[in-house]
Parts: C-alpha cells; structure tokens; sequence
C-alpha cells in the first residue's frame, strides 16, 4: 500500500492580482467561523435551538524579508489610506506545494485588502532579518483543493 505523507508547511505561493512579490517568510492563513444564535418560541418546550449566525473570516497575514521589490506591498497599503478602495481590493490565492512543487492546496481570498502594516523592528546589536508584515482583511475565503 502506498504510503501518503503530509505536505510540508514550508513550500508555498502567494498570488495577489497585479503585485508579483517574490518569496514570503509566512503566510497565516485565518480561520472561518460562525457563532450560533439562540431561539426558543414560546410554545416550545424550555430548551432553546441554536441556528447560525453570520460567517466571519480572521485576517490573513503575510511577512516578508525586506528585499528592493519590497515597496509594491506597501505602495497597496497606501492605496486603502488614500481611501482609493476600488483600487485596493484584489483577490489573493495561497498555494501549498509538495516537494517537487506541484500545487496540492489552494485557499482563495476575495475582496482582499491590506488593513495594517508592521515595520520591521531594528537593532544594531543583532543579526536577524528585517521583516515586514501585512495583515490583509478579506470577504470571503475558499479551500478549493
């Protein structure tokens, strides 16, 4: 029998309409949930039923090595504090690669736009990379394989 490994977290794409950013240190992609709503009519019995509420979708958050090709993610941040929304929403895909870089999974993200900006911290003491993060506010997010 053919043994199935799980994929490795560490080989992905991101691809976010009109912005080609090389590689991404992280992409977390955010959880969907609904909370339920309580409803009892009079004439039911004394227990209550639960029946969903609006469906809500965390934040996807991507951080970077800061790199020349750099300012294009933040020149889109720029966009939403001009107020230019119809410029800012994109649709944003997250791609999980096997090891010889074939896609396996792919999350879908519509209307997406970047609602804050993380400057990297600096110390001259240290020897990290100078990280960038972008956390991107969404209406919508898909599994579609």
């Amino acid at each position: 029998m053919a043994r199935n490994d799980p994929y490795r977290n560490m080989r992905f794409l991101v691809e976010i309409d009109g912005i080609v950013q090389a590689g991404f240190s992280e992409a977390t992609i955010p959880d969907t949930s609904q909370d339920p709503i309580e409803y009892r009519e009079g004439n039911e019995i004394p227990t209550v039923r639960k029946i969903p509420g609006l469906i809500k979708y965390g934040n996807l958050t991507l951080k970077w090595g800061i790199t020349d090709s750099a300012m294009e993610l933040y020149d889109w941040r720029k966009l939403v504090e001009q107020g230019k929304m119809g410029d800012a929403r994109r649709n944003i895909a997250v791609i999980l690669q096997d090891e010889e870089a074939n896609p396996k999974s792919r999350w879908e993200f519509v209307n997406a736009w970047p609602n804050k900006y993380d400057a990297p911290d600096l110390n001259a003491k240290g020897t990290d990379i100078a990280i960038e993060t972008l956390e991107i506010a969404h209406e919508g997010m898909v599994r579609v394989s």
